[in-house]
């Protein structure tokens, strides 16, 4: 996939909605019995994380 531009507020308000949803999916982590559906939210959170801490690097 090809990478994408931004402008700043656009990086901005991908940070608020990457940081509000963030504790959701932790909490849908905490309550899942699966380990399927455990591993990929683990791989989402990863990611966001990631991405969370490259956008407040900018």
């Amino acid at each position: 996939m090809s990478g994408i531009n931004l402008t700043s507020r656009e990086e901005e308000e991908l940070l608020r909605i990457l940081e509000r949803y963030l504790p959701d999916l932790e909490r849908e982590m905490a309550d899942t019995d699966s380990k399927k559906f455990l591993h990929a939210l683990e791989e989402r959170a990863t990611i966001m994380r990631d991405l969370i801490k490259r956008l407040k690097a900018q």
